[in-house]
């Protein structure tokens, strides 16, 4: 199964902020994300691991006196990111630091695509210090992404599930975006498909579907930002989850 166009990767919003307050106009689980972060990041304090970090975009939203450490699998570039000074990358095994080391890991839609995911919590669980925090996103409603690496969808009851089961405790979920949410992204993602088909010769008939979609997008993505900071909408079906678990 071929994949119609990958994420695209998230840099550090620092390197262009105009570009990416743009971006978060239209990509609402960037925003979602984003708004989740801010505050949990910045009351960190000591050592922190950020599992599956990418190219860092996170790092500046913790304050100045924080020990970062970034770490991302060898083959992180088949997901589209850049190498990144500062970043140790691994096989994807263990990882690769003593037990008990890290205040805080950070892990940002990254479960999805791991196939052990049971495995892969009690290593965290492993390297965090007791009363430790781990902040940890995941998406529910996303188009499958990164394939054939994409394993998994949690619910919070699941989230919960497997936290509690590896040890964590004062596990809080909350979820990022509602069904209005879900609606405009899934229109702007078709939008895209429309506009970049897999067969060149169905622009005939999507470009044109296209253009009759976009400003029934655009509304919808303006729709989509009021109820995001009014709190409207169902979250029976989100974006995805934010999750803060203590280490017992």
């Amino acid at each position: 199964m071929s994949e119609a166009f990958q994420p695209v990767a998230v840099r550090p919003p620092e390197e262009n902020r105009l570009l990416f307050w743009v971006r978060c106009l239209v990509d609402l689980q960037l925003l979602t994300i984003y708004r989740f972060l801010r505050r949990p990041l910045g009351a960190c304090r000591g050592r922190v691991l950020d599992v599956g970090a990418g190219e860092a975009p996170w790092r500046n939203l913790m304050a100045s006196g924080v020990e970062y450490e970034g770490v991302d699998v060898a083959l992180s570039g088949e997901f589209g990111m850049r190498r990144r000074a500062g970043i140790t990358y691994y096989d994807g095994g263990m990882l690769p630091y003593a037990d008990a080391s890290f205040n805080h890991v950070l892990c940002t839609e990254v479960l999805e695509h791991v196939p052990d995911s049971a495995a892969f919590i009690a290593d965290i669980y492993r390297v965090l210090l007791p009363g430790g925090t781990l902040i940890l996103t995941v998406p529910w409603s996303a188009r499958l992404h990164y394939l054939p690496h994409d394993y998994a969808r949690y619910t919070r009851f699941g989230l919960v599930c497997l936290l509690e089961r590896i040890g964590f405790s004062d596990i809080t979920i909350e979820e990022r975006g509602t069904d209005i949410s879900v609606i405009a992204n899934k229109l702007l993602v078709l939008e895209m498909r429309l506009l970049r088909p897999a067969r060149r010769w169905d622009v005939l008939w999507t470009w044109g579907a296209a253009a009759i979609l976009t400003p029934f997008t655009v509304a919808f993505l303006c729709v989509a930002q009021i109820a995001l900071l009014s709190g409207s909408g169902s979250k029976d079906d989100p974006l995805g989850y934010g999750v803060i678990g203590i280490k017992a």
